[in-house]
């Protein structure tokens, strides 16, 4: 399997979970940067803005082209009940280079969907998909089976 697991992590949740995903795969794992600050209190304030109205932001360079993989997996933190402005960007600027996408996401709202906007976005139908609750789930440690099935879904 020749992935590239792609995600954009504020507070550490998203990262975690992605660099499960990696492990269990075997492949390599890029974080995605953005220039715009999100820490303290003004930073969410940013995230709420941000998302909200679908802006898109500037990412530092990345490094690995998703053309050279066969699935990308990209996982977002949900932020404002819709995916974070980074990965926004990220599906918008590189939807030309993906072959085949899953995607993930972590948060704890539970009245939103955003694999419809990511599925859009791409313009691929996800061959995998798996959201956590960030509290009950990643930060308990109660999320590794979740994963195993998302990881199972995406080998195969």
């Amino acid at each position: 399997m020749n992935a590239l697991v792609v995600y954009y992590s504020r507070t550490g949740t998203t990262k975690k979970v992605a660099e499960r995903i990696s492990t269990l795969l075997g492949c390599d794992i890029e974080e995605i940067h953005d220039t715009t600050n999100r820490s303290g209190p003004v930073g969410w304030m940013r995230v709420g803005r941000d998302s909200g109205s679908k802006k898109l932001t500037t990412l530092e360079i990345v490094k690995k082209d998703p053309a050279e993989f066969d699935t990308a997996v990209i996982g977002t933190p949900i932020w404002n009940h819709t995916i974070s402005t980074p990965i926004r960007t990220y599906i918008s600027h590189y939807k030309e280079h993906f072959k085949n996408v899953a995607f993930f996401c972590t948060g704890d709202s539970t009245d939103d969907n955003p694999f419809i906007e990511m599925e859009l976005l791409s313009g691929r139908k996800p061959v995998a998909t798996l959201r956590l609750h960030r509290k009950k789930e990643v930060e308990a440690n109660q999320y590794q089976h979740k994963v195993e099935e998302f990881v199972r879904k995406i080998a195969t």
